[in-house]
């Protein structure tokens, strides 16, 4: 008898056991219910291996200790910024296709830049800025994740900035939100048509306009804690304030380290009242954070900012990721962070330490270019305007005198390489036609023949390009070349954590992501997706 249930016991036990082992397999094969997706500007590599022993447990040590990190992602174009960067993620294509250039494009009409998603269709909500991720010719990832549920899943976004908070949310997003330059509102467009209840509560109860002037910024840590940084970088601290009388205080605040905190703030509310990730269908939730310098830096080297702005992102990033856990349980979610490509031009030298510098003067250099085709061509105003390394010419002149507009770009781009300081000059036509090396290749993957200027100048590393706005406004910008890596964090379940430093296309996240995801890849997806499972 007592074999028998001894029998019966073994039995069952086997019987438990394959069922546990099957509902175990189909928690690991069923689909993730929620994605994070968190693009901070600006982040590098190397600042993360530099902070690494003073970095949470719970933040980049947690991303780096149970997923998978490529430390070496090429953004192959040149000038990338925020918007353009987070564009190339997001839709897995390089702006000749994606549409998105740079966040800023030359408005020939107007004759200065403008934000490449404006769009006077929408008016705004909770701001008076008129914005659309239109511009945007292809899929983004975050609109994959929608179409696969047919418009049942949600998608939100959130970033200080409206363009990088509208490429983040793509077309068929719920909701992209940012802070506005002028009220300090979350904000958002009548492109989407669902503000979150929690957004509108804040706005209304606790907007950031009463709290500013209390919130300031100071070092997390003791000086002396900062042990990376060079003893002369220690000597002074700093303690940013945001004052009502000051006019610009929500552009300082959103370029300093407690944005991401408002951000994450927001993030993790959303996340709880909206129930992400708790429905049918897989949700996603994409944050845009930032690891900037502070241009608004009151001390010669800014260095000391600089870490600390990371040692606060990291507890923020910690503080999210643990509200996933809580919420839908790690097990239930794929997170990817991400660096935007993005670096900031560094401060020049003092000139005491006699490094070879000039200046190339925007506005000297086209006055010289006009009077050089009036010799050729007669009189007239052949340029129309001058942005971000590129010469416009006068398209409508040039046609009204009947003259091939190759031959003066040619001739332009002759002039201008005679300058100093230019190390190269292109014409529109060596960039589409002919990438004959890197460089131009770079260029042709960046360029949208119809926003493009006529001829592109490359300034030798080392100088300053000092431009007039027409405010009246100087500005210089010092070149500097130097390449930065930038990481891709990918944690997910069933992805075995490992580093891979080989030099990784940025291009390849959105497919990557998409297949975690088990969904389709954004339409103009350059490549397939890496194998990581």
């Amino acid at each position: 008898m007592s074999n028998k249930r001894s029998i019966s016991r073994i039995v069952t036990s086997i019987v438990a056991s394959v069922v546990a082992l099957s509902a175990l397999s189909q928690v690991k094969d069923s689909n993730p219910r929620l994605v994070i997706g968190i693009v901070i500007d600006q982040l590098r590599s190397d600042y993360i291996e530099l902070l690494k022993s003073q970095l949470s447990q719970g933040g980049f040590n947690r991303l780096m200790r149970d997923g998978v990190t490529l430390s070496n992602v090429s953004y192959n174009m040149p000038d990338v910024d925020d918007v353009s960067g987070t564009a190339l993620l997001m839709t897995g294509a390089y702006p000749r296709i994606s549409g998105v250039p740079s966040a800023l494009v030359y408005n020939s009409e107007k004759r200065i830049p403008c934000q490449i998603y404006s769009d006077t269709r929408y008016i705004g909500n909770f701001t008076g800025e008129s914005l659309s991720p239109m511009a945007l010719r292809s899929s983004t990832l975050s609109d994959e994740v929608r179409l696969n549920s047919n418009g049942f899943g949600n998608v939100y976004a959130i970033a200080a900035e409206p363009q990088m908070a509208l490429t983040l949310g793509g077309h068929v997003a719920n909701c992209a939100l940012w802070i506005n330059d002028v009220n300090g509102n979350w904000s958002t467009s009548t492109f989407y048509k669902d503000v979150p209840q929690c957004v509108q509560n804040r706005n209304y109860t606790s907007p950031l306009s009463t709290r500013l002037d209390t919130l300031h910024w100071a070092p997390l840590l003791p000086l002396e804690a900062y042990k990376q940084l060079p003893s002369s970088s220690k000597f002074y601290s700093f303690n940013h304030t945001f004052a009502r009388s000051d006019k610009d205080r929500y552009r300082k605040f959103k370029q300093s380290a407690q944005c991401n905190r408002e951000i994450t703030d927001l993030a993790i509310e959303c996340l709880n009242t909206l129930n992400l990730g708790k429905h049918d269908d897989l949700d996603m939730l994409n944050v845009g954070l930032s690891a900037q310098p502070y241009s608004n830096s009151t001390l010669s080297d800014g260095r000391l900012e600089l870490h600390d702005t990371y040692l606060r992102l990291d507890r923020d990033i910690e503080r999210l990721l643990t509200a996933v856990d809580r919420s839908v349980g790690a097990d239930n979610a794929v997170i990817f962070v991400t660096s935007t490509g993005h670096f900031g031009s560094d401060k020049a030298p003092d000139a005491k330490f006699n490094i070879p510098t000039g200046e190339f003067r925007v506005d000297r250099a086209t006055s010289l270019l006009n009077m050089y085709l009036i010799a050729i061509y007669g009189n007239g105003s052949w340029i129309d305007g001058y942005y971000n390394g590129s010469f416009y010419l006068n398209r409508d002149l040039i046609k009204e005198r009947n003259i091939a507009i190759e031959d003066v770009r040619r001739k332009a781009s002759d002039f201008l390489r005679q300058m100093s300081g230019v190390r190269i000059a292109y014409t529109l036509d060596d960039i589409i036609n002919n990438p004959v090396n890197d460089e131009l290749q770079a260029l042709y993957r960046a360029t949208l023949p119809e926003l493009a200027g006529d001829v592109t100048v490359k300034i030798n590393p080392g100088w300053n390009i000092v431009e007039t706005d027409i405010n009246g406004k100087t500005t210089s910008k010092y070149v500097h070349t130097t390449s930065v890596n930038a990481p891709i964090y990918i944690v997910a379940p069933g992805v075995t954590s490992r580093r891979i430093d080989t030099a990784i296309d940025a291009a390849l996240l959105a497919p990557t992501v998409a297949r975690l995801l088990r969904i389709r890849s954004p339409n103009a997806a350059q490549f397939s997706p890496m194998p990581l499972r």
